[in-house]
Order: C-alpha cells, then structure tokens, then sequence
C-alpha cells in the first residue's frame, strides 16, 4: 500500500516502485543525456523538508547541492567527483550526506535508483 495523502506519507516497496513522474533531462549536462523521474513523497513549507524517490538515467553533469542532502541509492552505479578532486562512488546498498555547497559533477554509469531526503 501507498498512500502520499496520509498524516505519515509512505510508499510501500519504494526501491521497485514505477508510479513516477517525468521530471525531464538532467540541468547543465556535460556528456549524455541523463533524464529524470521520481515521485515526491513529502515537501515541507518553504520545500523543508523535502523526501522522495529520485531515479536518473546515465549522463554526466555539474551538480551544486542547496541544502543537506541526504541519499540512500538503492540501484544502480554512479560517482560523485567533487570539485577539490574527491571521488565517491555509489552502489546499491550506499548512503551519502551531501552538505549545503557541495560542487561537483555527478557521472552515473548504470540508472540509479535513490531515495533522498533534502532538509
């Protein structure tokens, strides 16, 4: 059972879930054509906090992180390669905290799957 309208928002098996929205290309693409769907499951006044599944096609592009972020990748295969030169790889079964400022470029390799939460 889902259901986003309940006083807990919740989806049930979110890491195979298909009822997403079109969210268009990935912004500021370097190489590819890395396309975005999701599903919004919660977003707070002002869009704090925000949660929701996010899934993107393979593509490299630059990515500047807003506010905290936080992932849990439940599919697929990526790196994140900030701008001091650090490279975090992702797999399913990986958690990151993006802080506030972060910059970089993601590069996704394989369709990721990952549910966030931005506070």
């Amino acid at each position: 059972m889902t259901d986003l309208n309940a006083s807990a928002p919740h989806i049930h098996e979110a890491c195979t879930y298909d009822d997403l929205v079109d969210w268009g290309p990935q912004p500021d693409a370097l190489e590819g054509a890395s396309h975005s769907t999701g599903r919004l499951l919660y977003k707070g006044p002002n869009n704090s906090p925000e949660s929701g599944i996010w899934v993107c096609t393979p593509g490299r592009w630059r990515i500047s992180v807003p506010r905290d972020e936080f992932c849990h990748f439940v599919s697929g295969r990526a790196q994140y390669r900030s701008d001091d030169g650090e490279v975090i790889y992702v797999t399913a079964g990986t958690c990151v905290l993006f802080t506030a400022g972060w910059e970089g470029e993601a590069e996704i390799f394989e369709t990721i799957r990952n549910i966030y939460m931005l506070s």
